[in-house]
This record gives structure tokens, sequence and C-alpha cells, in this order.
């Protein structure tokens, strides 16, 4: 009978050889959520002997991966900012990198203030609800054109129990109704970023998996950028802040939309690999 190690042995090599990144631990992942234990769980349970019904599963995971279907969509979850949220189709899978986000929001205001804050494009919802978890007295409005989306963010705000301090609005941010929304203090978004040209060079799991309407902006990777940028002249307070998720290369253009819808106080952070990742600006 096969144990937990000789199956993750088998299908470490089995994904490696499909061209999956990161096999054994795309392989941990897998396995784990059919265990329903966490993934370090696993290294404690190397003796323990898998069961048919088990290996079933396992083996049309490991085949659904082999096609670069996301891991994250088959296990229908991602950990995010120390949170675990609900994914599918319907939203753009979260990223490491777009902690630097919130961490950088969190890190900029006092965490007893009372903030209206705006989070655009909020997609599953992750970012809305990792500032509001940790910044306690935040009201949160997630904007978002996708209904499914919103849907996906809504049970995410369910299981944190945050209905009073967070809500989802299905708008276009591009034609938003400005008389509506106003007077916030934070905006902060990671739009799509990726340009036409460059949507078709993207891994095979973003390209033929996640909503490309997440992903790229149809045009040259700058246009979410101009728009929002110009929004949120009017829709921040004076001395509002703006905080936005950028792709390398991206800052030097960023920063002069920035200055020129009088945007003070700009800088940028970078990630883990000095990437730069956030720029961010106070309004005149």
């Amino acid at each position: 009978m096969l144990t937990v190690l000789d199956v993750l042995i088998k299908s470490t090599d089995y994904l490696d050889k499909k061209g999956i990144e990161s096999p054994r631990m795309n392989a941990e992942l897998l396995l784990a959520d059919i265990l329903k234990c966490k993934r370090l769980e696993l290294y404690l349970m190397y003796d323990r002997p898998m069961t048919e019904k088990e290996l079933i599963k396992y083996r049309e995971y490991l085949k659904r991966r082999s096609t670069f279907e996301p891991t994250q969509y088959i296990i229908g979850t991602v950990e995010f900012y120390g949170l675990e949220l609900k994914v599918s189709p319907a939203v753009l899978i979260p990223r490491p990198e777009t902690e630097i986000l919130v961490e950088t929001v969190i890190n900029s205001v006092c965490k007893e203030d009372e903030l209206r804050i705006m989070d655009i494009g909020s997609g599953s919802g992750n970012i809305s609800i990792a500032i509001a978890v940790n910044l306690i007295n935040s009201f949160v409005t997630g904007i978002e054109i996708s209904e499914s989306a919103i849907a996906i963010a809504e049970e995410n705000l369910k299981k944190y129990d945050l209905n009073k301090r967070v809500s989802f609005l299905n708008y276009d941010i591009l034609s938003v109704n400005k008389n509506e929304l106003s007077d916030f203090d934070i905006i902060v978004s990671n739009p799509p970023y990726v340009s036409m040209e460059d949507y078709g060079k993207v891994q095979k799991e973003i390209l033929n998996y996640e909503p490309n309407i997440a992903v790229t902006d149809f045009h040259d990777g700058y246009k979410f950028y101009r728009e929002i940028i110009s929004l949120t002249t009017q829709l921040l307070k004076p001395n509002g802040k703006i905080f936005l998720e950028i792709a390398q290369g991206q800052s030097k253009k960023i920063s002069e939309f920035m200055k020129g819808n009088n945007f003070k106080e700009i800088s940028i952070v970078q990630d883990y690999q000095n990437i730069e990742r956030v720029i961010l600006g106070v309004k005149k």
C-alpha cells in the first residue's frame, strides 16, 4: 500500500515532467487538501497509508494540475496575509506580492483611526478583507465590475464576520458615479497592468485559467492607472492617500501621472526581490 511519502515522491516527479514549477510544493498542497491537514503536517504523516478513495481523488487533482490549472482553483482556497480565502476561476488568484500593498497601507496609518477606504477592482476581496481585519476601525468599500467576483468576495466576507465594515459594489470604475462615492481617506488598487502586447507571454496558468479582465487592460498596461489616478482626485479627501500595486518598470510613468494630478510625497516600495511593487502618494 502506498504511503504519503511514496505518493509525494511519485507525484513530484510526475508534475516535474509535465513542466510544473515548484512540483514538490504543488504536490504537497494538493495532498494536504485531500487529507484535510496543513501542508507542514504532511511531514509527520509520511508513513500513513493512503486509501484507494484518497488516491483516486489525488490522481484527479494531479491530472488537472498537469494541464496547468492553478492549484488554488483546484483546492478552492488560497492563503493571503494570514487569511484563508475562497477563490474560483471568477477571480484573480491573490499573489504574495499584493501582500506588500496591504502591508504598506496598514503601516502608513494609525491603526486606531477611523478610516474610509476604497479598494478598486476588489476581486476575491483579499485586499479589502485583509485591511479591515488589521485596521479595526476602518470601513472599506470594494468596487468590482464582475458580479461573479463579488459573489466570491461576499463569501469570504462572511467567513471573517466583517459585513458591518466591508461592502462590495458592482461598479465599472471607468463610469463610476462620482456623486455616490466621495470623501475617502485612502484608495487602494491592484489594477490589471499587463499590456495586450505582453498578455500572450504570461504563464500558462494565467493565460488559460485566470480571468483576463483582471490581468490585462487590453491596452498599454497603463489604462487603469490613468483612469484611477484621475478619478481619485475627486474621490479622496484633501491629504488623502493612494496606494497602487505596479509591475516592474512602470514606476516612472505612473509617478508622472500622479504628479500631473496633484499628488505629492510620491514614493515607491520594493518587494522582497527588490522589484518596485507599490507606489503611493498624497493628494494636495
